[in-house]
């Protein structure tokens, strides 16, 4: 477009920076998965640190859209993040003042403060937020639903496996962000591995003290190798896009590793012990499935836990030559146990 400086007016000024705003908006990350329905519910998702390509949390949550999508014929909205996700409140503030989104989601437990004051700021609008970690006994917005899982429990039974398999007595443990919800896993795996074993080793490291820890590979490997060298054969990483590198070290030393919230066996086949397993694409279906029929469940924190397998472990032909009927057997009498009571994990 061509134009002489001396005959710009007032309303072709606005449309420039109009213009401007959406192209800056457009390199923020945001993008649209428009389903056939113009008039369709839409759902805004933003995503946490390490975004779309993560192989665990991140593709997790945006499966669930795509289901959505699918089966219930939403339209959807995403922004990526940039950096350390500084840009949270920000990203969030732009899907929820979009008029056309009903439900907003974050992705990740940094999301806490931001989304819960964002939800007292738009009462009209549905808020929901994965690993939602208030302060105890802080009071949640009716329109904010708190989506939980059952960490400590599947950390326990992922720590119980570890101790079965291993060979020399030593296992290790690898976390992202060090936070209370990373330190769940941590506590978790090291419960279930001393109750099968007691006399078991446990080696942990946490990758950092920001949300950027989540997306580091680099350490990851190298924490991982770290620990191998000292006699771990089994490593435990929840750590997001940064357990890749503890994935891509067990493929060098071939030792194993259990993977979390997906099962990542396929990123290197017969290296993968099992994973512990979080339904985040299932949790995502259910909340915007619930907003969808008025059955939104918000003002508190809602569990996706062990029963109904929202927290789970992997079983199936991927690794069922890395552990065997027997042992799967005694995993899931665990199971029931913790189920039943009978083993106290304290989430």
């Amino acid at each position: 477009m061509t134009y002489r400086k001396s005959s710009l007016s007032v309303f072709r000024l606005s449309s420039i920076l109009t213009m401007l705003v959406l192209l800056i908006a457009g390199c923020s990350g945001k993008n649209a998965e428009t389903g056939k329905n113009a008039n369709a519910y839409k759902v805004g998702l933003v995503f946490d640190v390490g975004g779309r390509g993560d192989k665990s949390f991140n593709d997790s949550a945006y499966s669930g859209l795509e289901q959505a999508k699918e089966k219930l014929g939403i339209q959807f909205d995403y922004i990526e993040p940039s950096g350390e996700g500084a840009d949270r409140e920000a990203a969030l503030r732009q899907m929820a003042a979009d008029p056309d989104v009903k439900l907003v989601i974050g992705v990740g437990l940094l999301f806490t403060d931001d989304i819960t004051a964002i939800a007292r700021e738009f009462p009209d609008k549905k808020f929901a937020c994965i690993d939602y970690n208030p302060q105890p006994g802080a009071e949640i917005p009716s329109n904010l639903s708190g989506i939980t899982f059952e960490e400590k429990k599947g950390s326990f039974l992922a720590g119980a496996i570890a101790a079965l398999e291993s060979k020399t007595g030593k296992i290790g443990f690898i976390g992202g962000m060090d936070s209370n919800i990373i330190r769940k896993f941590e506590s978790g795996y090291i419960a279930g591995a001393k109750h099968v074993k007691p006399e078991i080793e446990v080696i942990t490291g946490f990758i950092g003290m920001t949300g950027s820890a989540f997306n580091d590979p680099a350490k990851g490997k190298e924490l991982a190798l770290g620990q191998y060298s000292r006699g771990a054969d089994i490593i435990y990483q929840a750590a997001g896009a940064s357990g890749l590198g503890v994935i891509e070290a067990a493929r060098e030393t071939k030792k194993l590793v259990i993977c979390t919230d997906m099962d990542q066996a396929y990123l290197a086949p017969g290296y993968v012990l099992t994973s512990m397993t979080k339904a985040v694409d299932k949790a995502v279906f259910t909340t915007v499935d619930d907003a969808m029929k008025g059955q939104f469940q918000g003002g508190k924190q809602r569990v996706f836990g062990l029963d109904g397998r929202y927290t789970d472990y992997v079983w199936n032909s991927g690794n069922d030559k890395l552990i065997d009927q027997s042992e799967h057997e005694r995993i899931e009498s665990i199971r029931k146990d913790i189920l039943d009571g009978k083993i106290e994990v304290q989430e």
